[in-house]
């Protein structure tokens, strides 16, 4: 066959039989930062500069707070915990663990609140995992302010803020020496669910996600109100620009998920939620699932709907981790 001919031949294969095109994740990104305000550049980076402020030794594992700077004149409060089998020779993989809003703030996902369903970190780290719980902006002991961070430009939410603190505590996780930083996932409950959703679409470092409780489509949230996207610590532009309405909205829950194809992900959607309707997480599973079956990622693809409200369970808990060390652990 000549080479004009085989060119010819090529070219009436059918597409879906060539290479599967990857989720435009800059589009994607971009319609989010509409919302968000956009993702601060390289230039923002400055070293972590880590410190250790305590240390102790549990059963089987080590806690250590510890603080890591996330731009100039920022520093993060955090938990670290390492379990004793990861060493420099044998590095672990790691996950980030976000808590849900909650006054202690990190230190629920390490076991110091009152559910241990909430409880992640101190799950995983005892699975083999190390395990970083950073403070969201304005919880526990790191104090934010979101006003002066808008006047001055840096933000225009604090949905972002937390994305950049987020991406730099990758950053940190992959600095340990007891760390394998090709192997990084993150897992959140309520606002830690959707905190560790939009980090992951802006952070590929992130392996596997699993998200509980933390989102639905905009169009089934409280029958469409937005209000409460829109305070200091979420999405102002969403009122202020979108006059919270779905239907103005430049992004939603289906464009995050999809930018994660073919990467794991996990939701967990109680039917009995009070936050997140649960047919608009559906909504957007189904909506995800075409770049998924394109990428022939289906099984990474996951949803739970436990019967039960706004909470984690254990079954639910379980399932999570067993398919976060099934990307992890391989």
């Amino acid at each position: 066959m000549s080479r004009l001919s085989f060119a010819l031949l090529f070219a009436l294969i059918p597409t879906s039989f060539c290479a599967a095109e990857e989720p435009d994740r800059v589009a994607l990104r971009k319609k989010m930062e509409r919302a968000m305000g956009p993702l601060p550049g390289a230039d923002r980076k400055v070293p972590l500069d880590a410190k250790v402020v305590s240390e102790e030794k549990l059963d089987g594992y080590g806690r250590l707070k510890v603080t890591f700077a996330v731009e100039k004149g920022d520093r993060v409060p955090a938990w670290l915990l390492v379990p004793n089998s990861a060493t420099r020779d044998k590095k672990a993989p790691a996950m980030l663990c976000l808590h849900q809003t909650v006054a202690i703030g990190k230190d629920e996902p390490i076991g110091l609140g009152k559910q241990d369903s909430k409880a992640q970190a101190l799950h995983l780290v005892k699975r083999g995992f190390v395990c970083l719980a950073p403070d969201y902006p304005s919880f526990g002991e790191y104090k934010c302010d979101f006003q002066a961070a808008f006047k001055r430009g840096d933000y225009q939410s604090g949905t972002m803020k937390a994305i950049w603190n987020n991406m730099r505590a990758v950053d940190y996780l992959q600095s340990l020496p007891e760390v394998d930083g090709e192997r990084i996932g993150v897992i959140g409950h309520s606002l830690g669910g959707h905190n560790s959703m939009f980090t992951a679409a802006f952070d590929e470092r992130l392996k596997v996600i699993v998200s509980s409780c933390g989102f639905c489509s905009f169009a089934k949230y409280y029958k469409g109100n937005l209000k409460g996207w829109t305070s200091e610590r979420y999405m102002p532009l969403i009122a202020r620009e979108f006059g919270n309405d779905p239907k103005k909205m430049p992004f939603d829950f289906s464009d995050v998920v999809t930018s994660f194809a073919p990467r794991a992900f996990l939701a967990v959607a109680p039917e009995k939620d009070d936050n997140f309707e649960v047919s608009g997480v559906r909504d957007v599973i189904v909506a995800a699932e075409p770049a998924y079956k394109a990428l022939k990622a289906t099984d990474k693809l996951k949803a739970l709907y436990p019967d039960a409200g706004h909470d984690f369970p254990a079954d639910a808990r379980k399932t999570a981790y067993e398919f976060i060390e099934a990307e992890l652990k391989k």
